[in-house]
């Protein structure tokens, strides 16, 4: 059965002032430093959500990404910050929250410096069709080179349509942002990777991946009466996209050649 461990922040160390959601890097109870992502912030539980099934459906397709655990962050901790932002941040992020492990020395992953294969190139890039992940471009990679290997973070900003669920059932949905993806020009085996990623992606699995959501992240969406049909609505919208993958792999595909 597919878990995630638990954890309790025990020191705020200092905040990382990226984007709008100013992740944290924190220390946990079981001695390791953890990158930090609210529910108070930004996009709250949802960023939470594409985060954790971005990454571990990156991690089911061997791809390399940082641990996920689920971290408690106690009510003391806005009580102590003098920093006003913050301090309204950590109140609103009191209980349940998501952290990935932090990757000490590990340096942002530059495309002009560091030429990688063009298969992994092409699971990544089929990775963010799938989930339509816009935030991996040239300006914001959202890759670190670590031990001279190449480690994926920050799935915050994939699955956007749970922001509204317009349209959600449509496995079809157009992801023209795909054109400003850093490494589409050397994903040159995207028809190849697929069948083996789809492989991968069974409905068992994806299924492990959404049961992982806490039913906390899932109340109080007013497109669901439940938190049941809230959590079937992202198993389905996985699915028949892993069953169409062939229309984002020729819409990856054309976006390359224009």
């Amino acid at each position: 059965m597919l878990s995630l461990r638990h954890v309790n922040v025990t020191r705020y160390i200092t905040p990382l002032r990226e984007g709008g959601s100013l992740p944290a890097l924190v220390e946990a109870d079981d001695q390791f430093m953890y990158v930090l992502k609210f529910r108070g912030a930004g996009q709250g539980r949802k960023a939470l959500i594409a985060e954790l099934i971005g990454g571990e459906i990156a991690r089911t397709l061997g791809l390399r990404v940082p641990e996920i655990v689920f971290a408690n962050l106690d009510v003391a901790f806005g009580r102590i910050e003098g920093d006003e932002e913050i301090q309204d941040l950590l109140k609103a992020s009191v209980g349940l929250n998501l952290a990935v492990h932090y990757l000490s020395g590990a340096v942002t992953f530059d495309p002009l410096v560091t030429k990688i294969d063009s298969v992994l190139a092409s699971k990544i890039v089929w990775l963010d069709c799938l989930l339509h992940n816009v935030d991996r471009t040239v300006r914001n990679t959202n890759m670190l080179w670590w031990h001279k290997e190449l480690w994926l973070i920050d799935h915050g900003a994939a699955l956007y349509v749970h922001h509204t669920w317009n349209d959600w059932q449509n496995p079809e949905r157009p992801f023209p942002k795909i054109k400003d993806h850093v490494l589409l020009p050397q994903a040159t085996h995207l028809k190849e990777v697929s069948t083996e990623l789809c492989a991968l992606l069974t409905t068992e699995k994806l299924a492990a991946i959404v049961n992982l959501i806490p039913e906390e992240w899932l109340t109080d969406d007013p497109a669901f009466e439940s938190a049941v049909e809230h959590r079937n609505a992202y198993l389905q919208v996985l699915t028949s996209r892993v069953a169409h993958a062939a229309y984002f792999v020729n819409e990856a595909q054309h976006a390359a050649r224009v």
